[in-house]
């Protein structure tokens, strides 16, 4: 995936300007939807409860299923996105990412529900947007001073500030296209076959799914 990413950065700006619908605002979109739910999905909180409620007394078990379930949810929206060669790439590539960043929004968001944060609390959601960066990202732009800190310490801080949401929101915009083109680019430019990029674009957003999750699941303490 290094050199997939790197082709992706390249090609990041390009599809921006294909769907320039694809924000800072999207991405601030994508959050409220996950979190009080849209179409057949229900809000975050009430998925993360159901899943709670299967394993009383027991919150790690709870997070674990909303991490899987997501993971399974991710990896089916990343094939069926993926599928396709060049000619389709201007939909599918939107598609992708409005999908992806609904759902590990939504997974997020779950986890730190269970993990007692309140979702409709600005700094909560500062942190949910954070956590999709990934944890690679984040410390980077920690240490550039990008970023103030953790995401916990998004979350726990004595006040919000709407500047770190704007820049919380452009980040996560562009990570996510810089993703979804360089998988795209790599798999219909490298090989031509169709099909081998839904299977990669399953496997692929399936995994990172799975890597935010498990990172969320460790950055956040219960506060109960």
């Amino acid at each position: 995936m290094g050199a997939a990413k790197k082709l992706g950065a390249a090609l990041a700006p390009h599809a921006v300007t294909a769907a320039p619908g694809l924000s800072a605002a999207f991405v601030h979109q994508a959050l409220d939807k996950a979190i009080t739910g849209v179409g057949p999905l229900p809000s975050a909180a009430a998925a993360a409860d159901k899943q709670a409620a299967q394993h009383p007394g027991d919150v790690p078990g709870g997070i674990h299923d909303v991490i899987e379930n997501h993971v399974r949810y991710a990896g089916a929206q990343g094939f069926v996105t993926n599928l396709g060669g060049l000619v389709t790439m201007a939909v599918s590539v939107p598609a992708n990412i409005s999908g992806l960043a609904l759902l590990q929004c939504r997974m997020v968001a779950g986890i730190v529900h269970l993990r007692g944060h309140d979702l409709d609390d600005p700094r909560t959601r500062d942190a949910i947007l954070a956590c999709l960066l990934g944890e690679e990202r984040i410390l980077k732009l920690i240490s550039a001073r990008t970023l103030p800190g953790t995401p916990l310490e998004i979350a726990e801080a004595l006040t919000h500030d709407p500047a770190l949401d704007r820049v919380l929101a452009t980040e996560v915009a562009s990570e996510l296209i810089t993703r979804a083109a360089g998988k795209r680019l790599a798999t219909t430019v490298g090989r031509r076959i169709p099909v081998v990029g839904g299977v990669v674009g399953a496997g692929t957003d399936a995994y990172v799914t799975w890597k935010i999750g498990r990172y969320v699941d460790r950055e956040f303490l219960s506060r109960q």
